[in-house]
C-alpha cells in the first residue's frame, strides 16, 4: 500500500496536535529511598510506583534501574539493563503491562485472599476428599 504525501502530511499533524494533549515524559529516575520509579511529566506532575508493579521489572534490582531511557516523542521508557519498556499512556491509565500479565497479576492476588468463607469451602472440600483428580490420557479408554 502506498501513501500519498498528503496523507502523510495529515496524520503527521494529527499526530502533533494529539501529543500536544497528551502528557509526556520529561526525566525518570529511580529513587532508592523510596524504592520507586519517578517520572516527571510535561504537565509539571509527577507520578511514581513501585517497579515491582511493571510488567519487565517486576524482578529489577535496584542497579538495574538507574539506567532509564526517554523516546523522543516522551510517551516511552526504556530500560537498557533489563531489556524493558514503558509505555506512558497505558501507565497514566492504570495499565502496568500487557493485558494477559494484569490478567495473571489479579490472579496471583485473588489466589492469595482469605476469607471465612473461602476456608469453609475449602474445609468442606476437603472432607468430600479434595479436588477429584483428573483422569490420565491412558486411563482413558
Amino acid at each position: 500500500m502506498t501513501y500519498h504525501k498528503d496523507e502523510i502530511e495529515a496524520a503527521n499533524k494529527r499526530a502533533t496536535a494529539r501529543l500536544k494533549k497528551t502528557p509526556t515524559a520529561t526525566a525518570a529516575y529511580y529513587d532508592r529511598r523510596m524504592g520507586r520509579l519517578v517520572i516527571d511529566l510535561s504537565t509539571g506532575l509527577s507520578i511514581m510506583f513501585k517497579p515491582n508493579d511493571a510488567q519487565g521489572l517486576e524482578k529489577a534490582l535496584p542497579e538495574q534501574l538507574t539506567e532509564i531511557e526517554i523516546s523522543p516523542s516522551g510517551l516511552g521508557l526504556y530500560f537498557p539493563a533489563l531489556d524493558a519498556d514503558l509505555y506512558l499512556p497505558g501507565l497514566l491509565e492504570g495499565f502496568m503491562g500487557s493485558r494477559k500479565w494484569m490478567a495473571s497479576q489479579l490472579g496471583k492476588t485473588g489466589g492469595k485472599s482469605t476469607s471465612e468463607t473461602k476456608a469453609a469451602a475449602a474445609r468442606k472440600n476437603g472432607r468430600l476428599g479434595g479436588r477429584p483428580k483428573k483422569p490420565r490420557i491412558n486411563d482413558v479408554a
